[in-house]
C-alpha cells in the first residue's frame, strides 16, 4: 500500500492572511469551504496531483527555524524574487555553486526556498 500526500498545513496566527499571500504566490484559489481558522488553498486545476495547503490558526507565534519547508522553481528566478518581496516576503540569504536559491521568509516568518531553475 502507498500513500499520497491530501495536504501540506501550516500553523500560523493570521489564517485569512496566510492564505492571501500563499495564494498570490502559488496562483491557487482558497477553498470556498474555509473559514478563519482554518484556510485552505486548492490544487491548480491543470495539476490535480498537487495537494492542498491548509494554515490553522494557533494561539502561540513562530519560535524556531521550519522543520519542513517548500521549495518553489522559477524560470524567472530575479523577477520571481521581486515580486514575493513585492508580496512581504523577506529575503533570508542566498545560496550560489552549482545549484542557485535564495531563502525567504513568509508574512509569519516562515522560511521557503526560491531555487533558480
Amino acid at each position: 500500500m502507498s500513500n499520497t500526500i491530501f495536504a501540506v498545513t501550516v500553523d500560523c496566527r493570521d489564517a485569512p492572511r496566510m492564505a492571501q499571500f500563499w495564494s498570490a504566490v502559488l496562483g491557487r484559489e482558497v477553498a470556498e469551504e474555509s473559514t478563519s481558522e482554518h484556510m485552505v488553498l486548492l490544487a491548480r486545476h491543470d495539476a490535480a496531483t498537487e495537494p492542498r495547503i491548509v494554515f490553522n490558526k494557533v494561539p502561540e507565534p513562530k519560535t524556531v527555524k521550519n522543520r519542513v519547508h517548500l521549495d518553489l522553481i522559477s524560470g524567472t528566478f530575479a523577477d520571481e524574487a521581486e515580486r514575493l518581496l513585492s508580496l512581504g516576503a523577506k529575503r533570508l540569504r542566498d545560496f550560489t555553486g552549482d545549484d542557485s536559491w535564495s531563502t525567504f521568509a513568509d508574512i509569519e516568518g516562515n522560511e521557503f526556498d526560491l531555487i533558480d531553475g
